[in-house]
């Protein structure tokens, strides 16, 4: 890592959140792991949304139609989660978006009915050998 992309208060707010955010990769589906968070997170390629006693990773993807906001790991608190939730709006669309998309368990459905948010369809999964 180089000089320009350390910054250790953003790397000591990681570090306070790792806790949570370890807890949120247990149900990724081992598409990340700590280790790439931090370099997504140093590198501005993930956000770090952190709270009290919670926190969240998002990043901004942006398809051939659409620019969204993917709400992708949370851990902690889910209601201090839930708390976020204008705030995290607002700030995607500044930064261009025109819809977020969450992917976690059942109880963020039910933290997030609330906002508006409705299910737009079921994620499965199955591991296999390459």
């Amino acid at each position: 890592m180089t000089q320009a992309h350390y910054r250790p208060a953003l790397f000591d707010e990681l570090d306070r959140c790792r806790v949570w955010i370890e807890a949120a990769l247990k149900y990724s589906g081992g598409t990340h792991d700590w280790y790439d968070i931090v370099a997504g997170v140093l590198a501005g390629n993930f956000q770090l949304w952190p709270k009290e006693k919670s926190a969240l990773i998002m990043e901004i993807i942006t398809y051939p139609r659409k620019r969204v906001l993917n709400v992708f790991l949370g851990g902690g608190d889910l209601t201090e989660l839930a708390s976020m939730h204008d705030e995290v709006i607002e700030w995607a669309k500044k930064n261009g978006c025109t819809g977020a998309i969450i992917s976690g368990r059942k109880g963020w459905q039910r933290a997030y009915e609330r906002h508006g948010w409705a299910p737009l369809h079921v994620t499965l999964q199955k591991e296999f050998e390459a």
